[in-house]
Protein backbone atom coordinates (compact mmCIF):
# COMPACT_ATOMS: atom_id res chain seq x y z
CA UNK A 1 0.00 0.00 0.00
CA UNK A 2 2.85 2.16 0.63
CA UNK A 3 4.22 1.89 -2.74
CA UNK A 4 1.46 2.71 -4.49
CA UNK A 5 0.75 6.16 -2.40
CA UNK A 6 4.38 6.93 -3.10
CA UNK A 7 4.24 6.13 -6.85
CA UNK A 8 0.57 7.84 -7.04
CA UNK A 9 2.17 11.57 -5.02
CA UNK A 10 5.11 11.03 -7.85
CA UNK A 11 3.01 10.77 -10.82
CA UNK A 12 0.51 13.60 -9.75
CA UNK A 13 3.21 16.02 -8.26
CA UNK A 14 6.09 15.45 -11.13
CA UNK A 15 4.32 18.29 -13.53
CA UNK A 16 4.58 21.09 -10.31
CA UNK A 17 8.01 20.77 -9.70
CA UNK A 18 9.60 22.38 -13.74
CA UNK A 19 7.52 25.12 -11.86
CA UNK A 20 9.74 25.68 -9.70
CA UNK A 21 12.18 26.36 -11.97
CA UNK A 22 10.66 28.74 -13.44
CA UNK A 23 10.03 30.65 -10.33
CA UNK A 24 13.59 30.35 -9.47
CA UNK A 25 14.76 31.38 -12.62
CA UNK A 26 11.94 34.37 -13.01
CA UNK A 27 13.45 35.55 -9.26
CA UNK A 28 16.71 36.08 -10.77
CA UNK A 29 15.59 37.75 -13.58
CA UNK A 30 13.76 40.41 -11.32
CA UNK A 31 9.86 39.04 -12.20
CA UNK A 32 7.02 37.24 -10.64
CA UNK A 33 7.33 34.66 -12.85
CA UNK A 34 4.62 31.87 -14.55
CA UNK A 35 2.83 29.93 -11.44
CA UNK A 36 3.82 27.52 -10.07
CA UNK A 37 0.88 24.98 -11.09
CA UNK A 38 1.73 26.36 -14.68
CA UNK A 39 2.60 22.83 -16.37
CA UNK A 40 -0.52 21.51 -15.09
CA UNK A 41 -2.41 24.22 -16.75
CA UNK A 42 -0.36 23.52 -20.07
CA UNK A 43 -1.15 19.87 -19.53
CA UNK A 44 -4.89 20.30 -19.25
CA UNK A 45 -4.79 23.02 -22.08
CA UNK A 46 -3.07 20.54 -24.34
CA UNK A 47 -5.51 17.56 -23.58
CA UNK A 48 -8.74 19.95 -24.76
CA UNK A 49 -7.19 20.53 -28.30
CA UNK A 50 -7.01 18.08 -30.75
CA UNK A 51 -3.68 16.95 -32.92
CA UNK A 52 -2.70 18.05 -36.09
CA UNK A 53 -1.07 15.45 -38.57
CA UNK A 54 0.47 15.97 -41.38
CA UNK A 55 0.01 13.88 -44.62
CA UNK A 56 3.66 12.45 -44.73
CA UNK A 57 3.58 11.09 -41.29
CA UNK A 58 2.88 6.90 -40.06
CA UNK A 59 2.04 5.76 -37.40
CA UNK A 60 5.57 5.88 -36.05
CA UNK A 61 4.65 9.45 -35.51
CA UNK A 62 1.83 8.69 -33.60
CA UNK A 63 4.00 5.74 -31.74
CA UNK A 64 6.42 8.42 -30.38
CA UNK A 65 4.60 10.07 -27.54
CA UNK A 66 3.04 7.13 -26.41
CA UNK A 67 6.43 5.48 -25.52
CA UNK A 68 8.03 7.91 -24.44
CA UNK A 69 5.69 8.48 -21.34
CA UNK A 70 5.04 5.13 -21.19
CA UNK A 71 9.01 4.97 -20.47
CA UNK A 72 8.49 8.07 -17.80
CA UNK A 73 5.80 5.93 -15.96
CA UNK A 74 7.78 2.50 -15.75
CA UNK A 75 11.14 3.50 -14.30
CA UNK A 76 9.05 5.66 -11.56
CA UNK A 77 7.19 1.88 -10.70
CA UNK A 78 10.71 0.59 -10.25
CA UNK A 79 11.83 3.00 -8.63
CA UNK A 80 12.12 3.28 -4.68
CA UNK A 81 10.72 6.70 -4.04
CA UNK A 82 11.38 8.13 -0.56
CA UNK A 83 13.24 4.31 0.30
CA UNK A 84 9.86 2.94 -0.10
CA UNK A 85 9.99 -0.46 -1.45
CA UNK A 86 9.23 -0.23 -4.96
CA UNK A 87 5.83 -1.16 -6.60
CA UNK A 88 7.88 -3.32 -9.15
CA UNK A 89 11.68 -4.99 -8.84
CA UNK A 90 14.06 -7.63 -10.09
CA UNK A 91 17.78 -8.24 -10.20
CA UNK A 92 19.06 -5.97 -13.07
CA UNK A 93 15.93 -4.06 -13.36
CA UNK A 94 18.34 -1.02 -13.92
CA UNK A 95 19.50 -2.11 -16.94
CA UNK A 96 15.93 -2.96 -18.45
CA UNK A 97 14.92 0.59 -17.27
CA UNK A 98 17.53 2.53 -18.82
CA UNK A 99 16.95 0.77 -22.42
CA UNK A 100 13.07 1.63 -21.73
CA UNK A 101 14.12 5.48 -21.62
CA UNK A 102 16.32 4.62 -24.51
CA UNK A 103 13.09 3.16 -26.16
CA UNK A 104 11.43 6.61 -25.86
CA UNK A 105 14.02 8.53 -27.16
CA UNK A 106 14.77 6.08 -30.22
CA UNK A 107 10.81 6.18 -30.99
CA UNK A 108 10.85 10.65 -30.18
CA UNK A 109 14.00 10.43 -32.53
CA UNK A 110 11.95 8.08 -35.26
CA UNK A 111 8.65 10.49 -34.72
CA UNK A 112 10.79 13.55 -35.85
CA UNK A 113 12.41 11.78 -38.79
CA UNK A 114 9.30 10.39 -40.07
CA UNK A 115 7.90 14.15 -40.52
CA UNK A 116 10.42 14.44 -43.13
CA UNK A 117 11.59 17.82 -42.34
CA UNK A 118 15.35 18.90 -42.36
CA UNK A 119 15.29 20.88 -39.67
CA UNK A 120 14.25 18.01 -37.81
CA UNK A 121 16.01 15.45 -38.56
CA UNK A 122 19.26 18.06 -37.76
CA UNK A 123 17.78 17.90 -33.67
CA UNK A 124 17.43 13.97 -33.93
CA UNK A 125 21.03 13.80 -34.71
CA UNK A 126 22.42 15.44 -31.78
CA UNK A 127 19.71 14.29 -29.64
CA UNK A 128 20.60 10.70 -30.27
CA UNK A 129 24.85 11.96 -30.46
CA UNK A 130 24.65 13.45 -27.01
CA UNK A 131 22.08 10.74 -25.43
CA UNK A 132 24.71 7.80 -26.86
CA UNK A 133 27.21 10.27 -24.54
CA UNK A 134 25.39 10.23 -21.83
CA UNK A 135 24.85 6.65 -21.55
CA UNK A 136 28.34 6.07 -20.82
CA UNK A 137 28.10 8.18 -17.99
CA UNK A 138 24.97 5.87 -17.11
CA UNK A 139 26.28 3.00 -17.23
CA UNK A 140 29.60 3.70 -15.32
CA UNK A 141 27.33 4.88 -12.11
CA UNK A 142 25.60 1.68 -12.24
CA UNK A 143 29.56 -0.42 -12.54
CA UNK A 144 30.20 1.46 -9.68
CA UNK A 145 27.37 0.88 -7.74
CA UNK A 146 27.57 -2.44 -8.40
CA UNK A 147 31.02 -2.93 -6.75
CA UNK A 148 29.46 -0.81 -3.91
CA UNK A 149 26.44 -3.27 -3.21
CA UNK A 150 26.51 -6.21 -5.70
CA UNK A 151 23.18 -5.31 -6.57
CA UNK A 152 21.57 -4.09 -9.98
CA UNK A 153 18.22 -3.40 -9.00
CA UNK A 154 16.80 0.32 -7.91
CA UNK A 155 14.97 -1.29 -4.94
CA UNK A 156 18.53 -3.05 -3.47
CA UNK A 157 20.89 0.37 -4.20
CA UNK A 158 18.45 1.90 -1.46
CA UNK A 159 16.59 -0.50 0.09
CA UNK A 160 18.97 -3.18 0.71
CA UNK A 161 20.94 -4.98 3.25
CA UNK A 162 24.02 -2.67 2.03
CA UNK A 163 22.14 0.55 1.08
CA UNK A 164 24.30 3.48 -0.62
CA UNK A 165 25.16 5.92 1.55
CA UNK A 166 27.01 9.18 1.80
CA UNK A 167 28.39 7.58 5.47
CA UNK A 168 29.15 4.48 3.82
CA UNK A 169 32.80 2.73 3.58
CA UNK A 170 32.69 4.42 -0.24
CA UNK A 171 31.01 7.43 0.92
CA UNK A 172 33.17 10.00 -0.41
CA UNK A 173 33.20 8.50 -3.90
CA UNK A 174 29.48 9.29 -3.99
CA UNK A 175 30.60 13.15 -4.27
CA UNK A 176 32.16 12.19 -7.87
CA UNK A 177 28.84 10.60 -8.55
CA UNK A 178 26.61 13.14 -7.46
CA UNK A 179 28.31 15.91 -9.88
CA UNK A 180 28.46 13.62 -12.41
CA UNK A 181 24.76 12.69 -12.03
CA UNK A 182 23.55 15.90 -12.28
CA UNK A 183 25.61 16.45 -15.13
CA UNK A 184 23.72 13.73 -17.03
CA UNK A 185 20.37 14.74 -15.51
CA UNK A 186 21.38 18.30 -17.56
CA UNK A 187 22.19 16.38 -20.35
CA UNK A 188 19.26 13.81 -20.88
CA UNK A 189 16.38 16.65 -19.84
CA UNK A 190 18.00 19.23 -22.09
CA UNK A 191 18.65 22.43 -19.79
CA UNK A 192 21.38 24.58 -19.74
CA UNK A 193 23.99 24.39 -20.33
CA UNK A 194 23.15 21.76 -22.90
CA UNK A 195 19.82 22.79 -24.39
CA UNK A 196 18.11 25.70 -23.39
CA UNK A 197 13.69 24.50 -23.19
CA UNK A 198 12.97 28.11 -23.42
CA UNK A 199 14.77 29.02 -26.96
CA UNK A 200 13.36 28.24 -30.38
CA UNK A 201 16.62 29.37 -31.82
CA UNK A 202 17.67 27.15 -35.36
CA UNK A 203 20.96 26.76 -34.44
CA UNK A 204 20.88 25.86 -30.68
CA UNK A 205 17.41 23.99 -30.49
CA UNK A 206 18.27 19.89 -29.63
CA UNK A 207 15.03 18.75 -27.78
CA UNK A 208 12.24 21.00 -28.97
CA UNK A 209 13.13 21.05 -32.53
CA UNK A 210 12.24 17.30 -32.51
CA UNK A 211 8.49 17.91 -31.29
CA UNK A 212 7.69 21.07 -33.07
CA UNK A 213 5.22 18.98 -35.23
CA UNK A 214 3.72 17.65 -32.22
CA UNK A 215 -0.15 19.02 -31.08
CA UNK A 216 -3.11 18.15 -28.57
CA UNK A 217 -2.67 15.60 -26.70
CA UNK A 218 0.40 14.32 -28.58
CA UNK A 219 2.52 17.00 -26.88
CA UNK A 220 0.79 16.69 -23.86
CA UNK A 221 2.06 13.09 -23.62
CA UNK A 222 5.87 14.22 -24.94
CA UNK A 223 5.89 16.97 -22.08
CA UNK A 224 4.46 14.26 -19.55
CA UNK A 225 6.94 11.92 -20.40
CA UNK A 226 9.54 14.89 -20.04
CA UNK A 227 8.81 15.55 -16.56
CA UNK A 228 8.80 11.79 -15.05
CA UNK A 229 11.70 11.59 -16.62
CA UNK A 230 13.08 14.86 -14.70
CA UNK A 231 10.94 13.30 -11.66
CA UNK A 232 13.36 10.03 -11.93
CA UNK A 233 17.25 11.84 -12.13
CA UNK A 234 15.81 14.28 -9.29
CA UNK A 235 15.35 11.37 -7.29
CA UNK A 236 17.87 9.66 -7.83
CA UNK A 237 20.09 12.26 -7.13
CA UNK A 238 18.15 13.24 -3.83
CA UNK A 239 18.32 9.56 -2.29
CA UNK A 240 22.48 9.63 -2.82
CA UNK A 241 22.29 12.98 -0.90
CA UNK A 242 20.32 11.86 1.57
CA UNK A 243 19.99 8.50 2.33
CA UNK A 244 16.40 7.38 4.00
CA UNK A 245 15.60 4.85 6.07
CA UNK A 246 13.29 2.24 4.47
CA UNK A 247 11.82 1.46 7.60
CA UNK A 248 10.76 4.75 8.26
CA UNK A 249 7.66 4.15 5.08
CA UNK A 250 5.77 6.85 4.20
CA UNK A 251 7.29 9.26 7.01
CA UNK A 252 9.94 9.69 4.81
CA UNK A 253 8.13 11.94 2.37
CA UNK A 254 8.58 15.34 4.43
CA UNK A 255 12.35 14.37 4.17
CA UNK A 256 12.76 13.38 0.47
CA UNK A 257 10.21 16.02 -1.37
CA UNK A 258 12.21 18.74 1.34
CA UNK A 259 15.11 17.46 -0.75
CA UNK A 260 13.89 17.61 -3.93
CA UNK A 261 12.94 20.58 -4.01
CA UNK A 262 16.29 21.51 -3.58
CA UNK A 263 17.02 19.63 -6.53
CA UNK A 264 15.20 21.59 -8.98
CA UNK A 265 16.09 24.90 -7.19
CA UNK A 266 19.44 24.41 -7.78
CA UNK A 267 19.09 23.31 -11.48
CA UNK A 268 17.07 26.94 -11.72
CA UNK A 269 20.04 28.25 -10.32
CA UNK A 270 22.44 26.92 -13.07
CA UNK A 271 20.21 28.13 -14.95
CA UNK A 272 20.11 31.64 -14.38
CA UNK A 273 23.34 32.06 -13.41
CA UNK A 274 25.00 29.76 -16.85
CA UNK A 275 25.04 30.60 -20.39
CA UNK A 276 24.13 27.50 -22.96
CA UNK A 277 27.34 25.92 -24.06
CA UNK A 278 28.36 25.73 -27.96
CA UNK A 279 27.37 23.03 -29.45
CA UNK A 280 31.03 22.04 -30.12
CA UNK A 281 31.85 22.33 -26.10
CA UNK A 282 28.35 20.02 -25.21
CA UNK A 283 30.38 16.60 -26.05
CA UNK A 284 32.82 17.86 -23.47
CA UNK A 285 30.76 18.41 -20.68
CA UNK A 286 29.08 14.97 -21.13
CA UNK A 287 32.18 13.19 -21.36
CA UNK A 288 33.93 14.86 -18.23
CA UNK A 289 30.64 13.03 -16.42
CA UNK A 290 31.76 9.88 -17.27
CA UNK A 291 35.21 10.60 -16.53
CA UNK A 292 34.35 11.68 -12.87
CA UNK A 293 32.57 8.21 -12.70
CA UNK A 294 35.48 5.82 -14.01
CA UNK A 295 37.42 7.54 -11.76
CA UNK A 296 35.69 6.62 -8.69
CA UNK A 297 35.17 3.16 -10.24
CA UNK A 298 38.51 3.05 -10.52
CA UNK A 299 38.92 3.74 -6.83
CA UNK A 300 36.85 0.93 -5.96
CA UNK A 301 39.35 -1.48 -7.55
CA UNK A 302 41.51 -3.97 -5.09
CA UNK A 303 44.88 -3.24 -6.41
CA UNK A 304 44.46 1.06 -5.73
Amino acid sequence: MESLVSIGIALLSAPLFPGIILKVKALFAGKKGPPLLIKYYTLLKLLRKGSVYSSTTTFVFKLGPLVSCAGGIMILLFFPLAAVVPVLSFHGDVLVLFYIMATGRFFTIAAALDTGSPFQGMGAAREAFFGTLAEASIFAILILFYRMTGALSFGEYFTGATPISLTGPSGALLLLVIVALFMVLLTENSRVPVDDPATHLELTMIHEVMILDHSGPDLALIELGSFYKLYFYAAFLTLIVCPLNPAGGLLNLPIFYGVLVLIYVTIGLVESTMARFQMSLVPKFVLASSILVVFAAILTMGFI
